[in-house]
């Protein structure tokens, strides 16, 4: 589900602006042109993180920070100050508040603030919830015997005291569940899971979001950043597209695993971190070594354990346990009665290869339930890639395997894209690819 914003300015003409920026960029948005419009709303929802004016009439900023402080405790609030007004600003920040912007800012500089917090929200959600959760609990579905072996190796390697492991496996396989696994499995599962895509960051952002950085460190650097690395300490920091990591960055991060030691960006100083580093990539890092875009000790350092997670296609035993989970998991999410899965319908999923992996099933599951919710799927109902070929129409290109792979690559694109309010760089995420990659996908399929 996409975060919700609450946009807290008594000028409208700067509410419409960001509510349409924002929206533009993924979010949902709430709007109050006043502190009291704004604890309304509070009472009513419960955003992501709240945008808020310094300057109200009548019940000002402080005000209502302190109040949301107060009411919502866990909500991230973002102060927004006038040129001039930058004291008061710390001040809301010594007070609750998460972090402030001076106006006038950029889009860039506010939408990666909001990305960082949300993120780091969610990544605290997932800790609650997992620590909740039975020490047994691994999140690993599935009785198959490529299962059991994982699920064996999994353990063992949690008890291990071996810092460093690296997860291989096609796209959609589970790599991140995995790696939760072996965290909670641990003596580390009562600290931090801090996980980063690096696919998913800006090449010029990852190392300040790595290691962090001083306030001043780079255009945009307003405060102090506190990178995942430290965010990780005693726990485990798991790196998935490790193969995305900068050839730059590679050596520093090569150094951290050898030492313990790290300095953010624009520090003068040292510190150090201890965590399990978990890395994870879908491609051949030797081939990668082999080309140059990445270097052979940091690959040696990497590929201490290493795990291959199996592919949906080799398990076939666990899709009706899978079925069931992501069935149940998705009704509660759209609160509405779960769907069916007759025999029938399951023999025309059992029969397909799956290029997509668990993600795919998944991604399958969310569909039918948001189109067919409380229905028994009959085989009809499943997308055109799970019809026989015999009852499908023609395709303009042939039925070459290598035009039915296409006809599925460009559906399961167009999945993500619909999924993501068209946004291609949570579509690329989503599919496990780096956005490079995605680009030129839409453009060899002809989706750009």
């Amino acid at each position: 589900m996409r975060s919700q914003i609450l946009i807290v300015d008594d000028e409208k003409s700067f509410v419409r602006s960001m509510g349409f920026a924002l929206s533009e960029a993924g979010f949902r948005t709430l709007n109050a042109h006043t502190g009291e419009e704004a604890l309304t709303l509070l009472a009513e929802h419960t955003p992501d993180l709240m945008l808020l004016d310094l300057r109200l009439p009548g019940m000002d900023g402080m005000d209502v920070l302190a109040e949301s402080v107060r009411l919502h405790p866990e909500l991230p609030v973002v102060m927004i100050s006038a040129h001039g007004d930058t004291r008061a600003a710390v001040q809301a920040v010594k007070a609750g508040a998460t972090d402030y912007l001076t106006k006038p800012f950029a889009l860039d500089e506010l939408l990666h603030l909001i990305r960082s917090i949300t993120e780091r929200r969610q990544m605290q959600d997932e800790l609650i919830y997992h620590r909740s959760r039975s020490a047994n609990a691994s999140g690993l579905v599935g009785s198959s015997s490529a299962m059991k072996r994982l699920w064996d190796t999994v353990q063992r390697v949690a008890a291990s005291s071996t810092g460093r492991i690296l997860l291989l496996g096609e796209s959609g396989t589970g790599k991140a569940v995995v790696a939760r696994a072996i965290h909670q499995q641990s003596s580390r599962a009562e600290r931090a899971f801090v996980e980063i895509n690096c696919a998913a960051l800006p090449e010029q952002l990852i190392e300040a979001e790595l290691f962090g950085a001083e306030k001043g460190a780079y255009t945009g650097a307003h405060q102090k950043r506190t990178g995942l690395v430290s965010l990780a300490h005693g726990g485990t920091l798991f790196l998935d597209e490790i193969g995305e990591l900068p050839l730059a960055l590679q050596a520093k991060f090569l150094h951290f695993l050898e030492n313990g030691d790290y300095r953010p960006v624009g520090a003068t100083t040292s510190q150090t971190s201890d965590v399990r580093v978990v890395a994870a990539t879908n491609r051949s890092l030797e081939e990668e070594v082999r080309a140059g875009r990445f270097r052979e000790d940091l690959f040696f350092r990497l590929n201490v354990i290493e795990l291959t997670i199996p592919p949906l296609r080799e398990r076939g035993e666990d899709l009706g346990e899978l079925l069931d989970v992501f069935i149940e998991a998705q009704a509660r999410e759209e609160g509405c009665r779960p769907i069916a899965v007759p025999p029938e319908t399951l023999e025309r999923l059992s029969a397909y290869n799956w290029p997509g992996n668990v993600r795919e099933l998944r991604n399958l599951v969310e569909r039918l339930t948001i189109l067919h919710p409380g229905q028994r799927i009959r085989p009809g109902q499943l997308p055109t890639e799970f019809q026989p070929a015999t009852d499908a129409a023609p395709s303009p290109r042939g039925t070459s395997l290598e035009a039915q792979l296409q006809d599925t690559e460009r559906e399961m694109i167009q999945q993500a894209l619909e999924q993501t309010d068209g946004h291609k760089g949570r579509a690329a995420e989503q599919l496990g690819m780096s956005r490079h990659a995605f680009k030129r996908r839409l453009q060899r399929l002809g989706l750009s």
